[in-house]
């Protein structure tokens, strides 16, 4: 490349300091709760950007891309064998995508079955936000189910809310509180009696994988993150892949195409007169179906175990450790991820959860989510995933003992971080009064 004007190491020394202004993975811990940001192997990186693989077209005669797709369909079988479903799709785009997907699914079942009048779609408090946005797109019916106090799914609301005109169940297991549904034969067997379906949200899969299969728990359908699960890149707006699989009797409606094999020979199967069709162009992310491909072939399931009981024991370590400091909700042991609360803060200071997060900035650590789940005050939900050492996760907690250190003795200072990013707090109320927006090309 040649930049008139330019010698080569400036060009070098400018873009290099553009790629510092952005936090990544590489800077630091990032527990972000829910999202599951670990270290991608670059092993994987390094396998996916081969000639032979980062060439490959997707209009190519299924002859030149045999290799391609006998990896697709170990990737398929080998999700199936984690999830405990019969069959997948590698289709959809992202998790949400994946909830569009699953849900379809579900509705063409209940419609090749003369139950057309079921459209609601039940769904717990505590849910992600793509849940309910996904049954909406699709003209459903959304019905919320109360938690109870140890931020579990209330039987007794479910069982009144279930009947029917119940399509399914969107559940993640464990929860965006970081708990596992102790009571999950009970809620499968509610919903199931009453003639619905269970959706799994596997955005929360890190911490049972390996361990306990949705499938065995009486899930229909799954959606799993690759790009949150299996060691591929997240962020970014992209790529992501979230395949679905699906129980047997679910099978038929899957979207076209899935990768078959006869005789030693591998295919896009297209033969599904039953399928809801195409829900993407072309059939999956391919790029990032073989890095996860890589990652389970590099982990197998012992290493799956000891990834998730490192996720659970890293959560854990850091919940025992800052409960003292922020307030703590439900004082319980969690699973891979759990929720502090900065209320104490906010009442005693007038420092917000946000204020803690944009101050995290500054001392070198990623924010958590805030204000998530909606059931929590102040809510910061954090993982650190496995892939932290204890070194790390010493310094996430030095980093916010610091913090509530700063906003007894001078709270203007975290209400007003950060101070060494690119671009400082924005004016969020005049942001939203005088909005500066550019159509893009």
């Amino acid at each position: 490349m040649s930049i008139p004007g330019l010698s080569e190491p400036e060009a070098v020394r400018y873009f290099h300091s553009l790629s510092k202004k952005n936090f990544c993975i590489h800077d630091g811990i990032y527990p972000l709760g829910s999202c599951t940001m670990k270290h991608n192997p670059l092993v994987s990186e390094k396998i996916a950007s081969m000639n032979s693989f980062r060439n490959a077209h997707p209009l190519s005669c299924v002859d030149r891309v045999q290799g391609c797709l006998e990896i697709m369909l170990q990737l398929q079988q080998m999700l199936a064998e984690v999830c405990g479903q019969d069959a997948f799709t590698l289709s959809p785009a992202a998790g949400a995508h994946g909830e569009l997907t699953g849900l379809m699914l579900m509705a063409a079942y209940h419609r090749e079955n003369k139950q057309e009048e079921r459209l609601t779609v039940l769904i717990p408090d505590s849910s992600h936000g793509t849940n309910p946005a996904s049954a909406g797109l699709l003209g459903l019916e959304v019905l919320q189910v109360q938690s109870t106090a140890e931020g579990l799914v209330d039987l007794d609301d479910l069982k009144d809310k279930t009947g029917p005109r119940t399509l399914g169940l969107m559940l993640t297991n464990p929860n965006t509180l970081g708990f596992f549904e102790k009571d999950i034969c009970e809620i499968q067997g509610i919903v199931h009696e009453a003639g619905g379906l269970l959706y799994y949200d596997g955005a929360n899969l890190n911490a049972v994988m390996g361990r306990a299969r949705p499938g065995d728990m009486g899930f229909d359908v799954v959606h799993v993150n690759l790009h949150k699960t299996f060691g591929t890149p997240h962020g970014g707006g992209g790529p992501g892949s979230g395949p679905v699989g699906v129980k047997k009797r679910l099978k038929q409606y899957l979207p076209t195409p899935v990768v078959g094999e006869k005789e030693g020979k591998y295919f896009l199967d297209y033969d599904l007169p039953k399928s809801i069709g195409q829900v993407r162009g072309f059939w999956g992310s391919f790029n990032v179906l073989l890095k996860a491909w890589c990652y389970l072939k590099l982990m197998g399931l012992e290493g799956l175990k000891k990834a998730s009981h490192r996720a659970v024991l890293n959560a854990n370590y850091l919940r025992e450790k800052l409960k003292d400091t922020y307030d703590l909700p439900f004082d319980r042991p969690c699973m891979h991820e759990f929720v502090l609360s900065a209320r104490k803060q906010k009442h005693r200071d007038g420092v917000s959860a946000e204020d803690v997060a944009k101050r995290l900035l500054d001392l070198g650590v990623h924010a958590p989510t805030v204000y998530f789940p909606l059931i929590v005050e102040q809510a910061l939900m954090i993982e650190p995933t496995e892939t932290e050492s204890k070194e790390s996760l010493d310094g996430f907690v030095k980093a916010m003992k610091q913090i509530n250190r700063e906003s007894k003795n001078n709270p203007t200072k975290i209400r007003e971080a950060p101070h060494t990013t690119p671009v400082r707090r924005l004016d969020q109320a005049l942001a939203v009064k005088n909005p500066k927006l550019r159509r893009w090309p």
